[in-house]
């Protein structure tokens, strides 16, 4: 990368009944091992029900998608929810063409995503 430090902010907040993490940054190979700390810091924390905001994130690649599969799976074993909100048009082809937006909600909003964490868990635990 030539010397070039790209840094990655995670800010966390109390949602609607859920923990909001707001991304700001590119997620990738440097970066996504930072996200999935982050993210395992709240699983451990006891937080079921996580909203993970990338209205931030412009780049998003296959490490970054792992560290996201690699959560939702640890949050879902425990009985919780995740979703993804404000998810810029790039990162969201990046989501569709790999189906994980199959597997995790994506909303527009947070608001939505919120509503989405709280609503009754579905057989597949999304």
């Amino acid at each position: 990368m030539r010397g070039v430090v790209v840094d990655l902010l995670l800010s966390v907040r109390p949602g609607r009944g859920c923990t909001v993490i707001e991304v700001h940054g590119e997620l990738d190979m440097a970066t996504a091992p930072q996200l999935r700390e982050g993210l395992q810091r709240l699983i451990d924390a006891g937080d079921r029900r996580i909203v993970v905001d990338l209205a931030g994130v412009g780049f998003m690649d296959s490490s970054a998608l792992g560290a996201l599969v690699v959560s939702f799976k640890a949050l879902r074993e425990l009985g919780g929810r995740m979703c993804l909100a404000g998810v810029q048009p790039a990162v969201r082809s990046v989501l569709t063409v790999t189906s994980v937006d199959r597997v995790i909600h994506v909303h527009d909003s947070v608001q939505a995503a919120e509503a989405d964490v709280l609503s009754k868990d579905d057989a597949t635990g999304r």
